[in-house]
């Protein structure tokens, strides 16, 4: 463990960028650094987003209820850029004044609505469309037991692990260590949860599962931070069994393209506009709706 000390001052300002990745555009104050319009696109539905985890449980939502039928819910999504900064325009400031991704209009009324947080957006769309969460009782009660779950649990993940292994100018051992710690705990509740259950809040597939998959389930597939090895994810086998059966779905497979625009380019769609817009990937990566 490092022997440097750091002695807090009596007020904190700020004076220089932290360093690491995303340093350029952390900032302590909120609000707009520039003006920009969002453009609007032709659907009841216009995502600004990233292919991120927070970002992939809405387009998963949006493809899943499309395949289940809704026509309703077609959508456009528009990739928001946050390594440029793309979240400081007044624009979507306007929709999301916290500046982060996801953020929806829903202009399916007569006045536009605006939805941030990506838990509020799953939440309102499954209410809106009557799918993936029960209308009542117990059942309803565990699925958003599990969404908030989700919600207070992986800032742990990204911001914690996830910045001080990954991101972070050094590797510095005590918050490495304190938050690995926190990860496999959660992880480990997850596994005992899975343990009795099909899905994460039971028997039925619901927006829980679409909340938890992107961050948890891709770690566990070895997609979060190069850390697999690090956190044995392996040793979870009852989250493993979860996270290789939700990505068999041919929606969620479509909903991590949307808004991706890194890693394989087979699998980047920088813009949803229609479903066709899929027909210009490899196709045989999406499988068929069943």
């Amino acid at each position: 463990m490092s022997n440097d000390t750091y002695t807090p001052p009596d007020v904190w300002t700020w004076e220089t960028e932290s360093g690491g990745a995303f340093a350029s555009i952390n900032r302590p104050i909120a609000g707009a650094t520039h003006d920009k319009e969002l453009p609007i696109g032709k659907h009841p539905f216009q995502l600004y987003s990233l292919a991120t985890p927070n970002g992939v449980k809405v387009t998963v939502m949006f493809e899943e209820l499309l395949a289940a039928g809704h026509k309703g819910a077609e959508y456009d999504a528009w990739r928001i850029d946050i390594g440029e900064g793309d979240q400081f325009g007044s624009g979507f400031v306007a929709i999301n004044p916290n500046s982060k991704i996801p953020a929806l209009v829903d202009r399916s009324g007569g006045t536009p609505l605006r939805v941030f947080e990506s838990g509020a957006i799953l939440l309102h769309l499954a209410e809106k469309f009557g799918a993936f969460l029960p209308k009542s009782g117990p059942q309803r009660t565990e699925v958003m037991n599990w969404l908030f779950w989700q919600m207070g649990s992986a800032p742990y993940l990204g911001g914690g692990f996830g910045h001080f292994y990954a991101y972070a100018p050094e590797k510095w051992q005590y918050p490495i260590d304190r938050f690995a710690m926190e990860v496999k705990r959660q992880l480990d509740v997850l596994d005992r949860q899975l343990a009795d259950h099909t899905y994460i809040a039971g028997e039925e597939y619901s927006i829980a599962d679409m909340a938890i998959w992107p961050w948890y389930g891709n770690l566990v597939l070895g997609r979060q931070y190069d850390a697999g090895t690090f956190l044995d994810v392996k040793s979870y086998k009852h989250v493993l069994r979860w996270a290789e059966m939700l990505e068999a779905r041919p929606a969620v497979q479509r909903g991590r393209m949307v808004n991706r625009s890194f890693g394989d380019p087979a699998l980047q769609l920088h813009e949803r506009h229609d479903a066709g817009d899929f027909d210009t990937q490899t196709q045989d990566k999406i499988g068929e709706d069943v």
